[in-house]
């Protein structure tokens, strides 16, 4: 099966990298306080903000992913505005919904229904914390895709992810960190191409590592950019090296920007030697346009 005939997430998500020659996942977490001059700090400035970003940057962009907390914020007209957004991203460009959900079985059932089906997730990210078991429904559609956090890029990650938990002989797993813990046990949950990890970029080592623990999931890395992670490290060790992933345009890779890219418009200011500000819709196109360029799809 060629790429373009590929209807899986990974194989839409491949496509698109190839299109538009980047691994860049434009993250939209319009938070009303920091909107640029001319947008009202209120749902409808961030629904007006996000719809820009989406025009002007999504096109430079192989997937996009909206947070849903700073929509589920404004209660159910948020989530109104955030299916009109979803309504209007391009066929071909990827939905990664960042809800961060897990729980028993039957809620993550209706978590899996509101995501994919009623806001048209094509992939979500999930925590693990209750295990495969629980998780099951989230990961368990074959149209569907669901990156676990293993590794996040916060400054607090490691209180809970670094702990260290008891050997595993099942597993082959000696004495590790609860994140390689979670990296081993992903592998073996889903039916197959539906799990992948989000890894931070903020954590250069462990994501080293975690690549070598699971070379053939895709990985989600957030926290370049404003969060100052290792752009370097994340294009050497982020995209998959076996296969089926590894052999896909981009490894898999996706590559998370949100204020690196959205902040640009409200640091538009006056060029010099300008007569009038900069449009914040030109200054979004082009962060947009210097982030794919920095974060290619590398052979």
């Amino acid at each position: 099966m060629t790429e373009a005939a590929d209807s899986s997430y990974l194989g839409r998500l491949a496509a698109r990298s190839v299109a538009t020659g980047t691994v860049l996942c434009l993250g939209l977490d319009p938070d009303p306080d920091a909107l640029p001059d001319g947008f009202s700090r209120d749902l409808r400035g961030v629904e007006a903000f996000a719809r820009l970003v989406l025009d002007v940057a999504g096109p430079h962009a192989a997937a996009v992913k909206p947070n849903l907390a700073f929509f589920e914020a404004f209660g159910s007209a948020g989530i109104a505005a955030l299916e009109r957004l979803r309504a209007a991203v391009a066929s071909d460009l990827p939905v990664v919904m960042d809800a961060k959900r897990g729980d028993i079985g039957s809620t993550a059932a209706r978590q899996a229904a509101a995501l994919y089906d009623g806001l048209g997730a094509d992939a979500i990210t999930v925590s693990p914390y209750l295990g495969g078991e629980a998780i099951a429904p989230l990961i368990g559609r074959s149209d569907r895709f669901a990156y676990v956090l293993c590794r996040t890029s916060n400054p607090g990650a490691g209180e809970l992810q670094g702990l260290v938990v008891a050997a595993d002989p099942d597993l082959g797993a000696p004495d590790e960190p609860l994140w390689a813990r979670v990296a081993r046990r992903a592998q073996r949950w889903g039916p197959g191409g539906t799990v992948g990890l989000v890894v931070g970029a903020t954590a250069a080592a462990e994501l080293a590592a975690i690549r070598s623990l699971a070379p053939g999931l895709a990985f989600l890395i957030p926290g370049v950019g404003a969060q100052g992670g290792d752009e370097a490290a994340v294009l050497a060790d982020g995209r998959a090296t076996a296969n089926p992933v590894g052999s896909r345009p981009g490894g898999g890779l996706l590559v998370n920007v949100s204020r690196g890219i959205a902040g640009a418009a409200a640091a538009a200011g006056t060029p010099p030697g300008a007569m009038a500000p900069r449009d914040p819709a030109e200054a979004l196109a082009a962060a947009a346009h210097d982030w794919a360029a920095r974060l290619p799809v590398l052979p």
